[in-house]
């Protein structure tokens, strides 16, 4: 059954200053409020119960991201309640977050949140509307999907003083807590975000860049700090400040990419948006000021955006409502007046900004946008009898077609993802031939891990491309005279993606000859991870030039390059361990690692995508056995842990740039053995044996202060942009004090 505040309830009480008191009831979800805050099956709520309360939780999780007073707010309780609460957990004066920093740490607030609170109270800790929250569900960069597509039905929660037995078990937690961090620092010593003030400051030593070439081969990435949803709006979240531009630039890029959509930009008839100008004026200043750095700037797009089955629009324009999906009905793009307005709101945009390097879409993605964008276009009355390539074929054209119409220079990239097998060919043939074509270069390569064989889907650094269906896509696109390019992970991936980028140099530098070889020049380095300025990127800045694994060795290392071109090639062999499958890499704890808790019982949640793993080791393993997964994990873990130790006893006092190197892969070391143990322990649990959890548990405890340590000296640690920080370093106190609650339960 589906749950959801009413709009209405919700207005009237926010103006009424009751936002934060608790419903009387959850109104079943009518028709018009479908769209508002959606509930999914609305399950029992997962209770944390190693804290003395569900307060004493809420306490924990916020403390150090939201400010007392605000928390006090939301339960109805007076800043000094909430902050003895904190005092008699062992946590220190908080640090906290200024109001520029709490916004980019939304996502991480909702997250931690997700069990302990309903709706109503998320909607006050975060000072938000429910607009604001079902936008961002749906918008920033799918994060419903992220959290399972359901809200745990949680219960308002409301203040009362701890009893006496809660306050003796919080006592038992600080004493853990002071035994544990003896010297304290739980928040971490570099307070968190650290890391954007030091990309923002000027790069010593830049050199001057060329001017930006129209044309020239890309090199294109993304912001590692970007916020997905309207990022050209408020200056105070630039996505691309100078000093990440100029440290992009000396590492190679030459182009970088926002996620936009058509309505913030030109003037469309299902959108009233009043900003369109000041972003347009904001992108101008963009795109200027990242010419001084010889980088180009390029546009996503994902269109046409779907609109609630009961927009007015579809009243006005019966003949543009398409399929229908979760209360959202797509834009039909068979409709000519459709693709009217997607070409004159692309042209739109190239005559305001004619220095704009270009725009590249998915026609295929998570989002429901043409007819065929989600193999349902025989629902539709118009696109039932056009092929599916017929259909994605013409949104890529009608792109291209704004752009001629504008005169403009700027590029068009046609990406493949999700483009099915069995038309992704007749999609090409169908293209004009002004268009570019991009492909997941590593997309079904063949590969064999602990005796078991798969493909790869994508976003894979473990396996060494190009595969066989980018190659196929691309020999087609050349044969009609298009220009190619292929998309690749170089940083980090979804295989592990909490540290800014993984050094298996060995890995990227082969993708990239291979890629030199074949004649593709044109490379987007990465989705929204994997983007910050690091020796990955310049790998294939250096192939691209002629270069190879060793002179980039030299040039990052200097008179260490020995010793690290060995790590680098250790590494990379351990990394080719990987037990990859899409599964794993997308239902796996490979983000959270030891900040995920273990379960005294099965918790029967699905593991999210790259969200919250939950228990779900069957989903977490995907086409491996228990056995193997966990072994490959460990046989990674070991391989790094190893080199790291090889490379210490080489060089005992490493200069920088190799000191972060060998944090970034213990801390990748320490996830993919978390993960590991964390499989052990679901096995162990289920069979009874309470010896063996025992023993994880205080594996999984030791892995949790040793990741707190590196995350405490290192802001970046945790952190990736469209998910925001994974974890903090107060979530890997929790999963000590998790792990050892959970030990003295069973022994």
């Amino acid at each position: 059954m589906n749950f959801t505040i009413s709009r209405r309830d919700f207005l009237l009480r926010s103006s009424l200053g009751l936002a934060a008191l608790p419903f009387l009831s959850w109104p079943l979800m009518a028709e018009e409020n479908a769209s508002i805050l959606p509930m999914g099956n609305a399950p029992v709520p997962l209770d944390a119960a190693w804290f003395p309360s569900r307060v004493h939780a809420f306490v924990w999780r916020n403390w150090a991201l939201v400010p007392l007073k605000r928390m006090a707010e939301v339960v109805g309780a007076k800043t000094g309640d909430l902050e003895a609460i904190g005092r008699s957990l062992g946590l220190e004066s908080p640090r906290g977050l200024t109001t520029a920093q709490r916004r980019r740490a939304h996502l991480t607030i909702i997250r931690r949140n997700w069990h302990l609170l309903p709706y109503e109270q998320l909607l006050t800790l975060l000072g938000w509307t429910a607009e604001k929250m079902a936008y961002t569900l749906r918008e920033d960069d799918f994060f419903f999907q992220k959290v399972g597509s359901l809200k745990p039905r949680a219960l308002p929660l409301r203040w009362t003083a701890p009893t006496a037995a809660e306050t003796a078990r919080a006592g038992e937690i600080a004493k853990l807590v002071r035994e544990t961090f003896p010297n304290g620092a739980l928040e971490g010593r570099q307070p968190l975000f650290t890391f954007i003030e030091k990309l923002k400051a000027p790069l010593a030593k830049a050199s001057k860049p060329a001017s930006p070439e129209d044309g020239a081969p890309l090199r294109m990435g993304y912001s590692y700090f970007a916020l997905c949803g309207d990022p050209l709006l408020d200056p105070a979240l630039d996505p691309y400040p100078d000093g990440l531009l100029a440290r992009l630039a000396a590492v190679g890029e030459n182009a970088v990419w926002l996620h936009v959509e058509l309505s913030q930009l030109a003037p469309v008839p299902w959108s009233q948006d009043k900003q369109i100008q000041r972003r347009l004026g904001a992108l101008r200043e963009l795109v200027a000021r990242a010419a001084t750095h010889g980088i180009k700037i390029f546009l996503y797009f994902n269109e046409p955006r779907s609109l609630p089955t009961s927009s007015p629009v579809f009243k006005q324009h019966p003949d543009w409502r398409g399929v229908e999906e979760k209360g959202f009905n797509a834009i039909c793009t068979s409709a000519p007046e459709v693709r009217a307005v997607i070409r004159d709101g692309v042209a739109s945009i190239c005559r305001a900004v004619p220095a704009l390097g270009g725009f590249f879409t998915i026609t295929a993605s998570e989002n429901l946008t043409n007819c065929w964008s989600h193999d349902q276009g025989a629902k539709c009355p118009r696109c039932k009898d056009r092929k599916p390539a017929e259909v994605i074929a013409e949104v890529s054209a009608t792109m291209d077609e704004g752009i001629r119409a504008a005169g403009g220079k700027q590029r068009y990239i046609a990406w493949d993802w999700g483009w099915k097998d069995e038309w992704a060919l007749d999609v090409i043939e169908r293209l004009p031939t002004s268009v570019e074509l991009q492909s997941v270069s590593e997309w079904s390569l063949p590969i064999e891990r602990g005796g078991v064989k798969s493909a790869v889907g994508e976003y894979s650094i473990c396996a060494i491309g190009p595969g066989p269906r980018a190659q196929r896509h691309w020999a087609a696109a050349k044969q009609r005279g298009m220009r190619i390019s292929a998309k690749i992970q170089c940083g980090n991936t979804w295989e592990f993606s909490a540290v800014p980028y993984l050094p298996v140099l060995e890995n990227i530098t082969r993708h990239a000859t291979a890629l030199r070889d074949l004649g593709v020049k044109d490379i987007m380095l990465g989705w929204t991870l994997g983007c910050h300025p690091s020796p990955n990127i310049q790998a294939i800045s250096e192939i691209n030039s002629g270069g190879t694994f060793e002179t980039l060795a030299e040039k990052r290392h200097g008179k260490s390059h020995a010793a690290a071109a060995t790590f680098w090639r250790e590494c990379s062999a351990a990394f080719r361990e990987f037990p990859y499958h899409i599964g794993v890499v997308y239902k796996a704890p490979l983000q959270m690692g030891p900040a995920n808790p273990l379960w005294p019982a099965p918790t029967n949640y699905k593991a999210c995508m790259v969200g919250i793993p939950y228990d779900d080791l069957k989903a977490w393993r995907s086409i491996y056995p228990p056995d193997i997964f966990a072994a490959q994990l460990e046989k990674v873990a070991a391989g790094f842990e190893a080199a790291i130790a090889r490379l210490r006893a080489a060089i005992p006092n490493p200069p920088t740039a190799l000191t972060e190197e060998l944090l970034f892969t213990e801390a990748a070391a320490i996830h993919f053995a978390s993960v590991a143990n964390q499989a052990k322990a679901v096995l162990a649990r289920d069979a009874g044996d309470n010896a063996a959890l025992v023993r994880l548990c205080a594996a999984e405890a030791k892995l949790a202060g040793r990741l707190h340590a590196l995350q405490s000296c290192d802001s970046r640690i945790g952190f990736e942009a469209s998910n925001q920080y994974y974890y903090t370093p107060h979530d890997l106190v929790e999963k000590v004090i998790n792990c050892r609650w959970l030990a003295s339960r069973v022994q």
